[in-house]
């Protein structure tokens, strides 16, 4: 599920996901940068971020990773991409944004 907002609503989508308790991370394989917030103690589950920047916009990609892939050297992996929950958590990072963490 994608966000994107004009960059004067969130011009800084650092601060916002680092407010709202996401953590920076950055894929060992492919190297792209994305932010996840862990859902338990353990990896998984974890809602999985990415923030592209769109010139005068700003877009973030959430989806729900329910585990690790189950096969090596794949990226395939039983996430969700739209939900009650990912809807949820849209709709809290939409607050941190209101809330003024830009």
């Amino acid at each position: 599920m994608d966000i994107i907002l004009p960059k004067e609503k969130c011009s800084n989508p650092v601060a916002v996901l680092r407010s709202a308790g996401y953590g920076y991370s950055v894929d060992p394989v492919t190297k792209e940068d994305s932010w996840m917030i862990r859902l338990t103690g353990g990896l998984y589950p974890r809602f999985h971020l990415y923030v592209e920047d769109k010139g005068d916009k700003v877009k973030f990609s959430l989806h729900l990773d329910q585990k690790k892939a189950s096969y090596g050297g794949s990226h395939a992996h039983n996430a969700e991409y739209d939900g009650k929950l990912v809807a949820h958590e849209i709709l809290r990072l939409e607050s941190w944004i209101r809330a003024g963490n830009r």
